[in-house]
């Protein structure tokens, strides 16, 4: 199938006049911005784990496929079951077993042994438990009330045949596979793997396993950004340490336009005109600088380069993965064919204590701990020990606050963020 045509350049643009810009604002709009930006191809449903259905999906069969016994005991006709005193039935030779039926049928006043998983027999409704029986000389024999259907599986009472049982833009789990296995689905159709490229930029950054010279640091963020994207099932092409020089740059993005869907950089792309990546950007008529009022974070750069959507994020680790979890993933998931996700948050107590200023909203590195919740030391967005110590973030809101412990905060565990 073809894909959807590219976003166009202007997508992107705030408003006239923005300055800074709330979080939930730029959320909102970067939402309504994003839309789906690849194809669909048909995939065997069992290794379909991690990909997001383009159709709904419908069950092939009813599950279970036919009426069945839930336990080991005898199969009877609930008629025979008058009142509550003792019961006898003749018990007929051989049994209903899991994918052996039994192939005659059950009379009135008759029992036949049965197994669970088994279908149930022709003529037979109710299953006593073996366990509540009593057999001697081919008689069974059993005190009531007994109610009709008991220990048994309806037909379809799981799943019926040609119902939906998963949505269009979801992203298939374990149990989803169980799901179209147990209903006889067997091929599916999938979005295709939404394609990211990543780079970082700048003379200062070097691989990790090189050697150090003077004035030299380790690129944290490409490693951050390749975990991250790989974990929300995306394919990622690394596209390395981009240098300052504009030309090395542009053929960059030339090339990666060809390749990927979407591209994200981290560092370099401030607004200034003398920045490499702001004034290839800026030449296409793409470029929106998003000062956004979040911290750590707030320039976010969004624009169109020949047709793919880069995403530029701050330059100091924390923040870069800051602004990927909290801006970039739901944007990722419209343009991989889901929805927007909101993540999953929880009000728990606090044990720590903050005061902030009015203006702008905070995500602190936190934990859990016995039911609360702890801060990270320091919040330094280029403290990258903090990413791995931190489990989630409090998320504070934009105005003046003071938090002391045991007062109630907003946590967001990152787990919300990698489905």
């Amino acid at each position: 199938m073809k894909k959807p045509p590219p976003p166009k350049n202007d997508c992107f643009a705030l408003p006239q006049g923005t300055n800074w810009t709330p979080v939930d604002e730029a959320l909102r709009h970067l939402r309504l911005a994003s839309k789906c930006l690849v194809g669909t191809e048909k995939l065997s449903a069992v290794s379909a784990t991690g990909r997001v259905l383009a159709e709904n999906v419908h069950a092939f069969y009813s599950s279970p496929p036919h009426k069945n016994s839930a336990v080991d005991g005898y199969a009877l006709n609930s008629k025979d079951l008058k009142d509550s005193d003792l019961i006898s039935l003749t018990i007929l030779p051989g049994n209903a077993a899991a994918g052996r039926p039994y192939p005659g049928e059950v009379m009135l006043g008759e029992a036949l042994p049965i197994y669970t998983g088994a279908k149930m027999p022709a003529g037979t409704d109710t299953v006593i438990l073996q366990e509540d029986t009593a057999s001697e000389n081919n008689k069974l024999s059993f005190y009531g009330p007994l109610k009709s259907g008991a220990n048994t599986r309806d037909l379809g009472e799981d799943v019926e045949k040609n119902s939906s049982i998963l949505p269009k833009g979801r992203r298939i789990t374990a149990g989803d596979i169980a799901l179209m296995a147990s209903t006889g689905v067997s091929s599916i159709t999938v979005y295709s793997k939404l394609k990211v490229g990543i780079f970082s930029t700048g003379d200062e950054i070097v691989s990790s396993g090189s050697e150090l010279a003077i004035g030299q640091v380790f690129d944290a963020n490409r490693p951050l950004l390749n975990a991250l994207l790989n974990t929300w099932g995306f394919d990622v092409i690394d596209l390395g340490i981009l240098r300052d020089d504009r030309k090395h740059i542009e053929t960059t993005l030339e090339k990666a336009s060809t390749e990927v869907d979407v591209i994200i950089t981290s560092g370099g792309a401030s607004a200034g005109q003398e920045d490499h990546m702001s004034a290839i950007l800026t030449k296409n008529d793409s470029l929106s600088v998003w000062r956004i009022a979040v911290k750590p974070g707030r320039p976010l750069v969004l624009a169109v380069y020949n047709g793919r959507p880069v995403f530029g994020l701050p330059g100091n680790p924390v923040a870069a993965g800051t602004c990927a979890m909290v801006f970039a993933k739901p944007a990722l998931n419209v343009f991989s064919g889901r929805e927007w996700l909101e993540p999953l948050s929880f009000q728990l107590p606090a044990n720590f204590s903050k005061s902030k200023k009015a203006g702008r909203r905070e995500f602190l590195r936190a934990r859990i701990r016995n039911g609360k919740v702890d801060v990270f030391q320091s919040e330094g967005s280029g403290r990258v020990s903090g990413l791995s110590w931190a489990e989630g973030f409090v998320d504070l809101p934009e105005h003046e606050l003071s938090v002391s412990p045991d007062d109630i905060v907003k946590y967001i565990p990152f787990s919300s963020y990698m489905d």
